[in-house]
């Protein structure tokens, strides 16, 4: 069937998809669906592995028949035209009535686990009101009037209740590990729960195409034992640290002459209605563990190569592009600027 050339280039490419299945299957990866870590997640999985199976049994089937037919009732040397036929009614029935059967089994857990995922199980519920941003997420508590951005933190083993809404265009709320993707829609709240079985951190991104940095619209949701989300609450609500040095000192008082305070606040509670643009409420900036929507580690390095071109880390943002149009020249930032500026973000904990 193969001669000896086609036989290794088939051979190199079944390698090459196994290496990619392998790969892509792989439940460490930190968004990967395959290694759940709460209940929502958990159906979900269950399902997918019902539609799975299923799914390759088809396929081992239909695709081991034709298989069987290619090779089997190949044309040979010398043989004429075979003879012509017209249908064949058991076959037909057959191949209508199973895969019919087929989608009805798949329908029962479908429907089952839908109407499990849609509705939030009864007792204590923690809830945050998330709204999607181009390219980033404002985070409110509303029962403690904890405002933030980008990291969400929740207790472990409390049901999450999440309202969803959009303040520009379509996005999508997804945490691969907790509860699968929930679409957000611009003057319209959607609402999704979840819950965390153990203690972690788990990544989450935009899933619905936004504009041109919606690659880096990123967050994570950070589980903790309910006496460090407490603790945790109590921190944010709390005034963030005065300057504790003569750069963070200057680094404040530049905060303030130049635009970053007509769109940030630093004030705790506040959410963001800055001008002429809303930003991440920047209280307890220091103390996240990512900038930039999730897309960079916490450091001075990254938080230096952020204030000295926001455009060249993520494309086509606000920060770096509409707000231009409301500074002055004298707004620019020099090498000293962006090093005061760095100690007093880094400061603000």
């Amino acid at each position: 069937m193969f001669n000896r050339p086609h036989l290794a280039v088939f051979v190199a490419l079944l390698a090459l998809f196994g290496a990619l299945l392998i790969v892509g299957c792989n439940p460490d990866n930190p968004q990967s669906i395959l290694d759940a870590k709460g209940p929502v997640a958990q159906r979900q999985l269950d399902l997918y592995w019902i539609i799975f199976w299923m799914a390759l049994f088809v396929f081992v089937v239909v695709g081991g028949g034709l298989l069987y037919t290619v090779i089997r009732f190949r044309r040979r040397p010398g043989q004429g035209i075979p003879a012509q036929v017209h249908g064949n009614t058991k076959l037909e029935i057959g191949w209508t009535v199973v895969p019919a059967i087929m989608l009805a089994v798949i329908a029962v857990p479908t429907v089952i686990s839908q109407f499990y995922i849609s509705n939030a199980p009864s007792g204590d519920q923690l809830q945050i009101n998330v709204t999607a941003h181009q390219w980033w997420w404002e985070v409110q508590y509303p029962d403690s009037g904890v405002v933030t951005a980008n990291e969400l933190h929740v207790p472990v083993g409390m049901t999450v209740s999440v309202e969803l809404t959009s303040a520009d265009v379509l996005h999508s709320f997804w945490v691969p590990k907790l509860a699968g993707k929930m679409d957000i829609f611009p003057g319209k709240t959607t609402s999704m729960w979840f819950r965390a079985d153990e203690v972690g951190e788990y990544f989450g991104q935009c899933a619905e195409f936004c504009g041109e940095s919606h690659a880096w619209m990123r967050f994570r949701v950070i589980t903790d034992t309910p006496e460090d989300f407490e603790a945790w609450t109590a921190s944010q609500l709390a005034q963030a640290a005065k300057p504790a040095t003569p750069e963070a000192t200057a680094g404040a008082g530049l905060f303030l002459s130049k635009a970053c305070i007509q769109c940030h606040s630093t004030t705790p509670g506040v959410p963001t209605a800055g001008f002429p643009y809303p930003a991440p409420n920047l209280t307890h900036f220091g103390g996240r563990t990512t900038m930039a929507a999730g897309i960079m580690e916490m450091n001075a390095a990254n938080l230096r190569e952020w204030l000295s071109d926001p455009n060249e880390v993520k494309p086509g943002n606000i920060m770096a592009k509409e707000a231009r149009a409301y500074t002055d020249p004298a707004s620019a930032l020099s090498s000293d600027d962006i090093d005061n500026l760095v100690a007093y973000l880094q400061g603000l904990r």
